[in-house]
């Protein structure tokens, strides 16, 4: 008889809280009928200036399906916080979800501007990306790395081998989900290795608190200094050399607004 979920829940803290933020804000979306191009990442709004995308991108899903997918994945790799006697537990899990989110994302940006500038496919100017796979990915190749002996069970009947779950799972998914972004997903893999095999090392607290700041900064600044969302206390004035901003703290005020661009996009890839 398998543990009853609160004490699942309670092992997996980590783990819980992400899939209740990911659940939340697919039920605010729903709400408030956003669509997939107004929080996905894309090329072409990340050279406007819409680095807070990267973040939004990550924690958003097209749809139930999707949502569903990906958090059962996520569930599964969730043991990770109970192996703190490998060196992994739940700080590790936290330290390294915000490398996987940032970098993913900074990864697949790289290999689109590549595409584009390199190989002039076009097509990758606008496609837009939206979900949490490539920390899926990213996790299950570290597990892949750390505990390769082990078994991913996914959704309670189908279980695969650990050591060849990333590369089974890149082309299952790209085979059976025409929309599944082959790239996101193999930014979350490569990303994964990299901290699996000790090239990216060396998280701790005050590391992850440091990232953390600087990734509410950007997100913030680039909100403002996109027109997507007027905070009304900041102001952003250029100095001498217009690419480092100086900021001014103002008087409160309540006039918030959510402008979203018209631009058109080629569909949605999942990740």
């Amino acid at each position: 008889m398998g543990k009853p979920l609160i004490y699942e829940i309670l092992e997996k803290p980590a783990t819980s809280c992400i899939i209740g933020i990911c659940s939340a804000i697919w039920f605010y979306i729903q709400k408030k009928n956003i669509g997939y191009s107004q929080v996905g990442l894309s090329y072409e709004t990340a050279i406007e200036g819409h680095h807070w995308r990267i973040i939004t991108s990550a924690f958003s899903h097209i749809s139930i399906l999707h949502l569903v997918f990906n958090m059962s994945a996520l569930w599964s790799l969730g043991v990770v916080e109970q192996l703190g006697h490998m060196g992994l537990g739940v700080e590790f899990y936290l330290h390294y979800t915000l490398v996987l989110v940032i970098l993913s994302g900074v990864l697949v940006l790289g290999t689109y501007h590549l595409l584009i500038q390199k190989f002039k496919l076009e097509y990758f100017r606008r496609v837009t990306a939206v979900g949490y796979s490539c920390v899926v990915f990213g996790w299950m190749t570290i597990l892949s790395v750390k505990q390769p002996s082990s078994k991913l069970d996914l959704f309670g009947f189908l279980s695969l081998p650990i050591s060849f779950a990333p590369f089974e799972s890149l082309i299952f998914t790209s085979i059976i989900v025409p929309q599944a972004s082959f790239l996101g997903h193999l930014s979350g893999i490569i990303v994964g290795y990299s901290i699996g095999w000790g090239l990216i090392h060396g998280m701790n607290n005050y590391w992850a608190l440091s990232m953390l700041g600087w990734i509410v900064l950007v997100f913030v600044f680039s909100l403002k200094r996109s027109g997507t969302h007027d905070f009304s206390f900041l102001e952003i004035e250029s100095v001498t050399d217009p690419s480092f901003p100086s900021v001014r703290f103002l008087a409160s005020g309540n006039g918030r607004t959510l402008q979203m661009s018209a631009m058109p996009v080629v569909g949605p890839e999942i990740v």
